[in-house]
């Protein structure tokens, strides 16, 4: 726990992670996501997993391409930069020697992830999360563009304030409007490319001109293909360019390269992915409405399951261009509060576990620092500090997410269609951005009882079906003493 009298916590929470994770020198790469700091290691064996996940900081760990420590949404915001200086402060200082020189760690390293990857890593995987870091950074202006829309809406809808409309929808709009370019520049970036070429690229898609071009007898318009095929002009960049710098001679390639990148990328996106990526995007709205209009409560209790598992594995953020393209047709995205049910059915299943185990002070601690991310829809330190490790639990709380997206599933199938404005927010976090067609208190009022049907079925199943009485006898067992609950976040796995 951070010192009392450290005036930022921040800067603690990074100082007892660094050494836990094997020091500056085990450290080739630092990011973050919305809840996790991202660490790519050289040598996996330096790490001391249980000492980790005791901070009570920590929510959980998660171990993939990158060890990733859950430490909960804006918290590592801040704790990343002050986690990045400590490694910069200790690598400028640190000339004295180690017990391995950089490149036996970084054989060692090497070695390690190879063997990983060929265990877990399939070409689709890694190709989805590829896609999916193209759209994660765009995360924090969906959802500041889309609350801006939401509350555009309602001063729109109650007459007040008219001189300050207009105003709100160019805000709220603009990111929208330009949104391919910035697809296409982090496509370019993940994939190995210049990114302002991908983005140049891309920008062909949404400039206004486009309108007066004809091919095979087809009109083009602006936006036609929206992010999708931003994501496949900037990827077709990206293959052109490392074509020309194989043979462009090195005097030329400031010239010829990136005018032949923009060039033939841009004649083919316009004279073919446009037109692919319309039809694509146009099918996948279309097969959204006839998923919930037609399947309904079936429909809504199959994704409200299997969202969870998904969110395990970090295929998640691979919904991300889906959930972009609706918001581009239709202004918002009918799947979001949906498979929003899933954290439902995990909180559900959390308050049960906190009354089923009443004297394990470890597993309540966590569930008493995780909970309140869980009610605004971040799931994953649920998930990795409490339901997963327990394991009967993580299937209960699946079924809570079921039951919420049948409710909300229903009433789709019934005329009451609604979606989310943007992506981002989930569980209480998703009101604001909540619109459709049944009027706004209704829509309000439909979500709610799904996430109170999520609520009540993951905590009656985690009750009633979470537990073995070998595994309560075992909890028990494990219990922490009075007064020592607060010290760790640990959760051991108890298998029925």
């Amino acid at each position: 726990m951070p010192p009392a009298g450290n005036p930022n916590p921040h800067r603690a929470t990074a100082e007892a992670l660094l050494p836990l994770v094997g020091g500056a020198a085990n450290i080739t790469a630092i990011a973050h996501c919305m809840t996790r700091l991202r660490i790519t290691l050289r040598d996996r064996d330096l790490v001391q997993d249980e000492a980790l996940r005791a901070l009570p900081a920590v929510l959980g760990v998660v171990e993939d391409d990158t060890y990733q420590v859950v430490l909960g949404p804006g918290t590592v915001a801040r704790v990343t930069p002050e986690f990045e200086a400590l490694v910069a402060e200790a690598r400028a200082g640190d000339d004295a020697p180690h017990p391995l020189t950089a490149e036996e760690l970084a054989d060692r390293g090497a070695a390690l992830k190879a063997a990983r990857k060929a265990r877990n890593a399939t070409p689709l995987k890694l190709l989805l999360r590829r896609i999916a870091n193209v759209f994660v950074p765009l995360i924090p202006a969906l959802i500041g563009c889309g609350i801006i829309a939401g509350l555009n809406g309602v001063l729109a809808n109650s007459g007040l304030l008219p001189d300050v409309v207009p105003a709100l929808a160019a805000i709220a709009s603009g990111f929208m409007s330009l949104i391919a370019v910035f697809v296409g520049y982090n496509t370019a970036k993940e994939f190995g490319g210049t990114p302002v070429l991908g983005g140049a690229v891309a920008a062909v898609i949404v400039f206004p001109g486009v309108s007066k071009i004809t091919a095979f007898g087809l009109s083009l318009s602006p936006g036609q293909g929206g992010v999708l095929g931003a994501l496949a002009a900037a990827l077709l960049a990206v293959y052109v360019e490392k074509w020309c710098r194989t043979w462009v001679p090195e005097a030329l390639d400031v010239l010829l390269t990136p005018t032949l990148t923009v060039l033939l990328s841009g004649l083919v996106t316009l004279f073919g992915l446009m037109y692919v990526a319309g039809e694509v995007s146009t099918a996948i709205g279309t097969a959204a409405d006839r998923l919930l209009s037609d399947g309904g409560a079936l429909a809504g209790l199959v994704l409200g399951a299997f969202f969870l598992p998904l969110v395990m594995l970090g295929l998640h953020q691979a919904l991300i261009p889906i959930h972009t393209t609706l918001i581009e047709q239709q202004g918002h995205t009918v799947l979001l509060p949906i498979l929003a049910m899933a954290g439902a059915g995990q909180v559900g299943a959390a308050v049960a576990i906190w009354f089923r185990l009443p004297r394990n002070g470890s597993i309540r601690s966590t569930i008493k620092s995780a909970l309140p991310a869980g009610f605004l829809g971040i799931g994953e330190p649920l998930i990795y500090g409490v339901s997963l490790p327990l394991g009967r639990p993580f299937v209960t709380a699946c079924a809570g997410g079921a039951a919420g997206g049948a409710f909300i599933g229903l009433f789709h199938q019934l005329g009451a269609s609604f979606g989310a404005t943007a992506i981002g927010p989930s569980g209480w976090a998703l009101f604001p951005l909540l619109n459709g067609s049944p009027g706004p208190l209704t829509t309000l009022a439909i979500y709610a009882g799904g996430l109170l049907t999520g609520y009540l079925v993951g905590f009656l199943a985690t009750w009633f079906f979470g537990f073995t009485p070998r595994m309560l006898a075992e909890l028990d067992a494990l219990a922490a003493p009075p007064g020592e609950g607060a010290a760790s976040s640990t959760v051991r796995r108890v298998d029925a």
